[in-house]
């Protein structure tokens, strides 16, 4: 997908469990959407069971619209590296698995470029190698409704209070210009 007629773009992002992801762009100013899915696996509309299995190759992902005027992809994958581990191989935490790989999907060559100069820019800040993977965006499907706006939904249930609210907490801290209404 390249631009959309009202100018936005969307990007694809795996950094472990989409709810991760998911809680902190719907805070990012000039993210417009963010739908978890999962994407590049093998199976056509896989369940959330199967993907759990390991078995389809699909990462647990979000979709991100966002509009380029307000926020730069670069800026966006910059909030997305500081969220996740980008050098635990199908691993983020205590979630194990290739669905929890990191991983930039890219929907237009030009993010493909961007993704690409960002990691080797960044990965000198690493101790260990950056082992996300770019590639383009393949067999994506949205999650069941169950798990979108998850965090939002059940903000005290275990994994959200000891899991995500801490990478929400420190989006918050790290990019507070970025912050919607902030």
């Amino acid at each position: 997908m390249t631009q959309a007629h009202d100018g936005h773009q969307t990007i694809t992002l795996g950094g472990g469990c989409f709810w991760c992801l998911e809680a902190v762009y719907d805070r990012v100013d000039g993210v417009v959407d963010v739908e978890s899915g999962y994407a590049n696996g093998a199976v056509h509309k896989p369940s959330y069971e199967q993907v759990c299995s390991g078995d389809t190759g699909h990462a647990e992902v979000v979709k991100v619209v966002f509009d380029p005027q307000r926020i730069t992809l670069r800026e966006l994958l910059e909030i997305f590296f500081v969220i996740h581990d980008p050098t635990t191989l199908n691993r983020q935490g205590n979630d194990v698995g290739t669905q929890y790989r990191s991983g930039i999907y890219f929907h237009t060559v030009e993010q493909e470029q961007v993704a690409r100069e960002v990691i080797a820019e960044l990965s000198t800040a690493y101790s260990a190698p950056v082992v996300t993977e770019v590639k383009p965006v393949d067999n994506y499907w949205p999650a069941e409704a169950y798990h979108q706006n998850y965090f939002e939904q059940h903000p005290n249930q275990g994994y959200c209070a000891f899991v995500v609210a801490p990478k929400v907490d420190k989006f918050r801290k790290t990019f507070a210009h970025r912050v919607k209404g902030g």
